[in-house]
């Protein structure tokens, strides 16, 4: 499989048994390997583009590629953070004006396009997201419950929650709720309290992105039984509450990337250049909603072809990392390009400029 994708990523032919064999020193006929490229095929990692040619890897096939048989690109990572450092030096990332910031982020964007051959996609930094001060559970009329949510900045978000069996719309109807229903309101009142000091008390001071995302085996055995609910509920209040990504984004690579085999036909041109030009938002938007900026940052997120949860980019791969500090601003960065590129050095140059414009923002 790892020389089956390198193959196809560098020469953009669908590849055959023979040239693996010749290509590769791999110690099997080519009749064994043809078989075991069938094999691959029915289980849907490779499919043939036409009977007599050869195969080609799936988003599936890329996948695994990407989990199993990357290789780090050091190369390519230092590279990108030579160029970055030679060609970006800024004297003071705290003094930075509109004009300096966006000569900054445009620099990154056209680097990074340069040196993966994709399109870079650089967002502006926008505030920070907020951090958790208290969370509280209220009740309100009979089978009915108040979720408020009060950031470090005491702005609050709250929901109403009904108690009864979901409608089948419901986004939670799988969620089976807390018996709380049956409860006289003494009782309720008293539940929901524990369970607002228990919240309040794992939660101060995490940033809101990190309320979707809990070990919640780690909150304690004694509130399983409110696991389900309660992740359902902070996951919709820190969709509230985080902030709506901004749309500006600095654009690098484009005409490097419409000489690639995937843009013979002019429709597939014009589609690409309508979702740059026009679309700058649903991309915003997907390239912000890589995991939020933790103690490890620069957490690099691949997405490919059909895993992409916007249908225009489902012909493409997006390598996106976050860069910035949750304490002050952040933005993201990332590679869009077909799903034949080469992850190993796409991967690390994205992970290479996230670090290098923290520390230039953080400077």
């Amino acid at each position: 499989m790892q020389a089956i994708v390198r193959h196809y990523v560098a020469t953009a032919e669908p590849v055959g048994s023979k040239v693996l064999v010749r290509e590769y020193d791999i110690d099997a006929s080519p009749a064994t390997v043809r078989n075991t490229m069938g094999r691959l095929e029915k289980v849907g990692l490779l499919y043939q583009p036409h009977t007599s040619a050869g195969r080609i890897p799936s988003d599936s096939g890329y996948r695994v590629y990407v989990d199993r048989y990357l290789s780090p690109a050091d190369q390519g990572a230092i590279a990108a953070e030579r160029l970055l450092s030679d060609r970006l030096s800024i004297h003071s990332g705290a003094a930075y004006g509109t004009t300096h910031l966006d000569i900054l982020l445009k620099g990154a964007a056209q680097i990074l396009a340069e040196l993966s051959g994709c399109i870079a996609l650089v967002t502006v930094p926008q505030a920070s997201i907020g951090k958790v001060h208290q969370i509280r559970l209220l009740p309100m009329e009979p089978g009915k419950i108040m979720a408020l949510l009060v950031t470090h900045t005491y702005e609050s978000h709250s929901m109403l929650v009904n108690l009864s069996a979901p409608t089948e719309t419901s986004p939670a109807a799988a969620i089976e709720r807390p018996p709380w229903e049956s409860l006289d309101p003494e009782t309720l009142g008293q539940e929901l309290t524990l369970l607002s000091n228990f919240l309040t008390c794992q939660m101060r001071d995490r940033p809101l992105g990190d309320l979707s995302d809990l070990d919640w085996q780690e909150l304690g055995r004694q509130f399983e039984q409110y696991g389900d609910f309660l992740q359902m509920l902070l996951q919709e209040l820190s969709n509230q509450a985080l902030p709506a990504p901004k749309g500006r984004i600095m654009i690098g690579g484009v005409s490097a990337v419409l000489r690639q085999p995937e843009f013979t036909e002019l429709e597939q041109v014009q589609t690409l250049l309508h979702l740059l030009e026009e679309e700058q938002d649903h991309l915003s938007a997907l390239i912000y909603s890589t995991p939020a900026l933790t103690e490890r940052q620069h957490q690099v997120t691949v997405r490919i072809g059909s895993e992409n949860p916007w249908e225009p980019i489902q012909n493409y791969s997006l390598i996106s990392s976050q860069y910035g500090d949750m304490a002050s601003h952040w933005g993201s960065v990332g590679l869009l390009g077909p799903t034949r590129m080469d992850y190993d050095t796409a991967i690390a140059l994205v992970g290479s400029t996230a670090e290098y414009l923290s520390d230039q923002i953080a400077n």
